[in-house]
């Protein structure tokens, strides 16, 4: 079985830098406490909500703050295609987004994948630092109805991509352009990100 490919817009990004800051640096493996791998937790974002209400799926970014994380801001990409997305992001809180990725039973699959996967990732025109998962076993919760998996319950694969992390973003208005391919699938979001300041909240 395969999942569908999917990018994430603006900042795959795990992210860990001081409040105001910004920056790119390189994705952690885990970010969480519980030691759970940036990828298991990015798909399950982005597979807990159905069709109508899909951060993937989402043409505007209307969708972005659904089941965001409080220690990790998720950008998602696309199943194919070009979308333009604005977002307002809270302050102080890291980005993270895969620019290509993939979850597949076999690790052939993701070695595959992998070997024609190429993309780029820029902040405010400058260019992020990308990191390659070839194949890493991650297990996630999928909710019903999701366009991701395609059905509700626990999924496990082998997981892989083109990653990017970004630190936390200054107050104001910020541009993420993601874009990649691998294979047939070509993905480009481009984000405006606007970052409230502490006394107000995510959209």
């Amino acid at each position: 079985m395969w999942i569908r490919a999917a990018a994430v817009a603006a900042c795959v990004v795990l992210l860990a830098g001081c409040t105001g800051s910004t920056g790119a640096g390189r994705v952690a493996t885990e970010e969480s406490s519980a030691g759970r791998s940036i990828q298991a937790r990015w798909w399950e974002w982005a597979a807990a909500e159905p069709e109508g209400t899909n951060p993937v799926v989402d043409e505007t970014g209307e969708h972005c703050a659904r089941n965001q994380p409080g220690d990790v801001w998720f950008l998602a990409g696309t199943f194919g295609g070009r979308v333009e997305r604005r977002c307002t992001v809270p302050l102080g809180v890291p980005v993270v987004a895969p620019v290509v990725n993939l979850v597949a039973t076999r690790a052939w699959d993701c070695f595959a994948f992998m070997t024609e996967a190429s993309g780029v990732v820029e902040l405010d025109g400058a260019e992020v630092p990308l990191e390659r998962f070839e194949d890493e076993p991650i297990t996630f919760v999928a909710g019903a109805g999701n366009p991701v998996t395609g059905v509700g319950g626990s999924t496990q694969g082998a997981g892989c991509g083109l990653w990017a992390r970004i630190d936390p973003l200054g107050a104001g208005e910020h541009h993420v352009s993601i874009r990649g391919t691998s294979g047939t699938l070509e993905v480009v979001a481009e984000y405006t990100l606007t970052v409230a300041a502490s006394s107000e909240s995510a959209a």
